[in-house]
């Protein structure tokens, strides 16, 4: 962790500035531009908009659900989010290997080889010996630290009971 935390904190500003901060000056600073360099200027417009507040509050209530629209469209109704989507999920590594360390990995892909391996083991009338009994046995340990919300690895920062 010590070597990632400017790393993180790199990550973390970014999240803040990029999702947050930005959004919020861009939206301000549009709103105080558009107002004092065009509507102040133009004798109609300052009609529809005697002072800021009012700028602010129909540009607001016309803008706000026009955007979720646009958002809703973007979404549901376009195929550009299906094809941002489709770019992330081929650049992501993950979706063609496990995932290290994870319940992924040391759960359920061995509860899939076990399983696999013992109807195979049935359908040719064989028993499990007493190896694969206690391979069972520590899959279902493992299972059952799933099903109580703990860890099964140690993840960074975690003071949880792991196996």
């Amino acid at each position: 962790m010590g070597k990632a935390l400017g790393f993180r904190g790199w990550y973390y500003f970014r999240q803040g500035w990029s999702v947050y901060f930005a959004f919020i000056m861009a939206a301000i600073n549009t709103l105080t531009v558009t107002y004092f360099l065009a509507v102040e200027n133009y004798p109609i417009l300052n009609e529809i908009f005697p002072s800021f507040i009012h700028y602010i509050l129909i540009v607001a209530a016309i803008g706000i659900p026009l955007l979720i629209s646009i958002g809703y469209l973007h979404y549901k109704r376009t195929a550009a989010f299906s094809a941002e989507a489709d770019v992330i999920a081929e650049a992501h590594p993950y979706n063609y290997k496990l995932p290290p360390k994870g319940w992924n990995q040391q759960v359920n892909y061995p509860l899939y080889l076990m399983l696999t391996k013992f109807m195979l083991k049935l359908s040719n009338n064989e028993t499990l010996d007493q190896k694969e009994i206690e391979e069972v046995r520590q899959l279902q340990e493992k299972i059952n630290v799933l099903l109580d919300g703990d860890f099964i690895h140690n993840p960074r920062n975690s003071s949880n009971k792991t196996i």
